[in-house]
């Protein structure tokens, strides 16, 4: 018998360092998932593959926070110019506010086939394949249908939201629901503890077929029946014609300059504005002789004023009123908002912000191709809903669409909905720096904005950028700060109106990734989020 102890029972302080490399690099929240994407580096792939080869064997190795039947974004930095693709899918066509009030809701539900969308993440690792890649899909896929196939060793912090997501669904679940989801994430009658293997052949075979038909299957194939006949006996709305219609796009990024550097962003119906937004905002205060407190006060009001706006304005970009991200991206717009920066905490016009579950990753390969690349299923697990025989978890994005008819995020069929899932990339003068990401439903631009920040105002490395301490705006004047927030900035913000609360779940400040570039030598630097199982490692 081997020695016993507790994996998630960590009682003294520990360090890690910066992680260098010149061949290539991969950082991610999952070890396993890190290093499959590295081994697609040393077979010949390029960065672009690696991530694919990454985000394919997270939806095995974090199922709690992303799948196959989820969205996906990316920015694809090569041969000079960034590429930014949207793989977020739309609304079924037979869906309506309408039908939605006739069954008695009054907002969108969390669970079930209501919220589900057409799935994006299969047709962003075929497109990213197609366009940039060097393998072949099929290789780029076989270190994930392998894991799923054999099974591995769950990690620590992976084993503790499974356990909390299946409390969670316990309360939430109707028993249905919950009887076919653990049957496919709980064979063993509990969520898997630390060490537990846990293996999914269903979702083997799915990944195979995804890769031997470059995800056609998926979406006007065998899988798209089932899909379609799943949900037709439940209730549901999505159809094969809406999967058959889907393709991802190809759009062009947004940035915001900062300190003589650009920090890129997708437009909407990503939240990655609210970033730039806030970035803007917050770069024409004098904050040289600003104290920590201040200094502090003046971010977390930069946001909350960004997102006053984001949370109004961000939906289908066909929605959107016309030149509303020049508008909100404008020298005029940001100084109008921080005349509203005073000493004192402002109470925004914004609605109480949700939590989510996601994944991010990062990669770069020694010819100086990157990629920032991001998926989820948004809550946790999704909608809760497993179509039979395939593993695929389906997500639950449309949660976050309207049932009010003059909302500009109101659910009308094939809409894409706000989404808050936002890869980010930074570079100057034309060159790139590198990608960067932090996961968490609306922390992500708080997120970003905290990791710019940290690079460009304080000069830390990457790993240090991402052991800070963070913040996190929720609503009103309410922050939560993580337990190792200093007490003496946290009683500073309490003295200016802010209410500050200690968030004992290190999944509410979310889970970052970065990789930087020195654009003179190529020599790769990245750092991994200590609140997850994940790694930044190199060749």
């Amino acid at each position: 018998m081997g020695i016993e102890f507790d994996a998630l029972r960590y009682p003294h302080a520990s360090r890690r360092t910066t992680v260098y490399g010149r061949k290539g690099m991969v950082a991610t929240s999952q070890q396993l998932a890190a290093q499959a994407g590295l081994d697609i580096l040393k077979k010949g792939g390029n960065a672009v593959d690696a991530a694919v080869a990454t985000a394919a064997c997270l939806t095995v190795v974090e199922p709690t926070s992303n799948g196959i039947g989820g969205d996906a974004f990316a920015l694809v930095w090569t041969k000079g110019e960034l590429h930014g693709l949207n793989a977020s899918g739309p609304a079924p066509a037979a869906i309506s506010i309408d039908k939605l009030k006739e069954q008695g809701f009054s907002a969108m539900p969390k669970y079930g086939w209501h919220p589900v969308t057409v799935p994006g993440v299969p047709s962003a690792w075929a497109e990213l394949s197609r366009r940039f890649g060097r393998l072949p899909l099929r290789e780029l896929l076989e270190p994930a249908i392998r894991y799923a196939e054999d099974g591995y060793a769950v990690s620590p912090t992976l084993s503790a939201f499974w356990h909390r997501n299946y409390e969670r669904h316990l309360r939430e679940f109707p028993e249905p629901l919950l009887e076919r989801w653990s049957e496919l994430f709980m064979p063993n009658g509990a969520p898997p503890k630390p060490g537990e293997i846990w293996s999914s052949h269903r979702h083997a075979e799915t990944l195979s077929e995804i890769a031997d038909t470059r995800a056609e299957s998926f979406y006007r194939g065998a899988l798209a029946d089932r899909i379609d006949r799943f949900s037709r006996e439940g209730g549901g709305y999505l159809r094969k014609a809406d999967l058959a219609g889907f393709a991802p796009e190809w759009v062009k990024p947004i940035r915001a300059s900062y300190k003589g550097y650009d920090v890129w962003e997708l437009p909407p119906n990503g939240q990655g504005i609210v970033t730039l937004m806030a970035l803007n905002i917050f770069k024409g205060l004098d904050t040289s002789g600003d104290d920590p407190a201040r200094y502090l006060h003046r971010q977390i009001e930069a946001i909350k004023l960004a997102f006053e706006d984001g949370l109004e304005e961000i939906a289908d970009p066909s929605k959107l009123r016309e030149d509303v991200v020049e508008r909100l991206l404008s020298e005029e717009y940001a100084d109008r908002q921080r005349r509203r920066i005073g000493e004192e905490a402002i109470v925004p016009r914004t609605p109480p912000i949700p939590t989510g579950g996601t994944v991010y990753l990062c990669t770069a390969d020694g010819e100086g191709n990157m990629v920032s690349y991001i998926q989820s299923n948004y809550m946790e697990f999704g909608s809760g809903l497993v179509v039979p025989g395939t593993g695929i978890a389906l997500h639950n994005r449309g949660h976050s669409f309207s049932l009010n008819p003059a909302h500009r995020n109101a659910l009308e069929p094939g809409k894409r909905t706000y989404h808050t899932i936002i890869p980010g990339f930074l570079s100057k003068a034309g060159e790139a720096i590198g990608p960067f990401g932090v996961m968490g439903a609306f922390m992500q631009p708080q997120g970003h904005f905290q990791v710019v920040l940290g690079a460009l105002d304080q000069g830390l490395n990457p790993q240090a950028i991402l052991d800070m301490p963070r913040w996190r705006w929720d609503e009103g004047v309410k922050i939560l700060v993580e337990p190792s927030f200093p007490e003496e900035l946290a009683e500073s913000l309490r003295r200016r109106g802010h209410e500050v609360a200690v968030g004992d779940n290190p999944g509410m400040f979310g889970r970052g990734q970065i990789i930087w570039r020195d654009p003179r030598t190529g020599v790769l630097c990245g750092g991994t989020d200590p609140r997850t199982d994940g790694a930044a490692v190199a060749w």
